[in-house]
């Protein structure tokens, strides 16, 4: 954490007379308070970027760390690192209410802080915990949503239904739904993952790839139509016009004669000649 927000509990100079901030968090409240303030005081006179300004502004940080602690305390069972970039995200939300303080608003610093602290976490899941990335719009009102079955639950000791759920939020039931859909991007399983437990009998439980294991038949087609392009953009207009016509118009071999001036007879020739044309280059 000291690497991350580069916090030097050692003072720039010697002469200088404030704590550490681990001294000051060790101070009686009052007089704790009344450094802060002091060091607030002196953070507004100074030049950011100077070494004093660094100190004091890392002391101020280093002082208040329980407030990044106990508004990261619902997420400490996380696991593999999370509540390490918990508790980073909420120091980046400690340090910038630290340089937009302003003693004037006489306004208490935690209250301050807070919020800020609690915005930076919320955005961390907000922007990083969503496997597959909606609009803002639907994972607010998702949120929304999942509070309000809670709460509704709780009310009825069952689970809501969808027209129970809008009447309590107050929005139409299409937009509960659409957040019901939105949810399911919250989390991603793996087609992999088992379907169910089946330690106890004694074979492997079927996967979800097992199931979807159907393939869209027209796949199969898609690189013969590649192959098939280039053959075609090599015919001469005549030849393309008249398969043109015969394929993409459907019309008769007659209707095609007649339009290009020419016997039936020679549509089919000219059709005969350039599918056995198209057929050989595309067993080639």
């Amino acid at each position: 954490m000291r690497a991350l927000i580069g916090i030097s509990a050692t003072a720039p100079t010697a002469g200088n007379d404030f704590p550490t901030g681990q001294e000051l968090r060790d101070h009686p409240s009052a007089d704790a308070r009344e450094i802060s303030r002091l060091l607030f005081e002196q953070l507004a006179a100074l030049d950011e970027g100077t070494a004093a300004f660094q100190y004091a502004r890392n002391t101020l940080v280093e002082a208040h760390m329980h407030l990044v602690h106990y508004a990261a305390r619902r997420y400490r069972t996380l696991r593999n690192g999370q509540f390490e970039d918990v508790l980073q995200v909420g120091t980046i939300g400690l340090i910038k209410a630290i340089e937009r303080f302003e003693l004037a608003r006489e306004v208490e610093f935690p209250a301050f802080a807070l919020p800020y602290i609690s915005g930076e976490i919320k955005r961390l899941f907000r922007d990083t915990t969503w496997s597959v990335q909606v609009p803002r719009r639907l994972k607010e009102l998702r949120s929304a949503v999942e509070a309000g079955h809670e709460d509704l639950a709780a009310r009825l000791d069952r689970s809501p239904t969808r027209a129970e759920l809008a009447r309590h939020l107050g929005l139409p039931r299409e937009e509960v739904a659409e957040a019901e859909i939105a949810a399911n991007g919250y989390n991603a399983g793996s087609l992999d993952a088992p379907l169910r437990n089946d330690s106890d009998s004694g074979g492997p439980a079927p996967a979800w790839s097992d199931i979807l294991r159907d393939e869209d038949g027209r796949l199969e087609h898609v690189e013969d139509l590649h192959a098939l392009a280039s053959l075609l953009a090599a015919l001469d207009d005549r030849r393309r016009t008249v398969l043109e016509l015969r394929y993409g118009q459907e019309l008769t071999q007659a209707q095609i004669g007649a339009r290009l001036g020419i016997s039936q007879m020679h549509v089919s020739r000219i059709l005969r000649s350039t599918l056995a044309e198209l057929r050989a280059g595309m067993l080639c």
